[in-house]
């Protein structure tokens, strides 16, 4: 039973994070021959001023909005 968890950051919709557990899911079914329904995925969100890269928070590198449906 594969356990697939996927850490983004806070601001994707509904509709992306649907669109992406079944990407992932279809993918993992396909690659290891296993049933849809024995795929779990979790998706943990997190706020950017809880998050860094390269030691600059990504609320000071990206901006509150960065991530969120319709913005790059």
């Amino acid at each position: 039973m594969p356990i697939i968890s996927i850490k983004i950051a806070k601001g994707r919709s509904i509709e992306q994070k649907r669109k992406l557990v079944k990407a992932v899911t279809d993918s993992v079914v396909s690659t290891l021959d296993v049933k849809p329904e024995w795929v779990s995925v979790l998706i943990e969100e997190f706020e950017r001023e809880n998050w860094s890269t390269g030691g600059e928070l990504h609320i000071d590198k990206f901006g509150s909005g960065f991530g969120h449906s319709g913005t790059k």
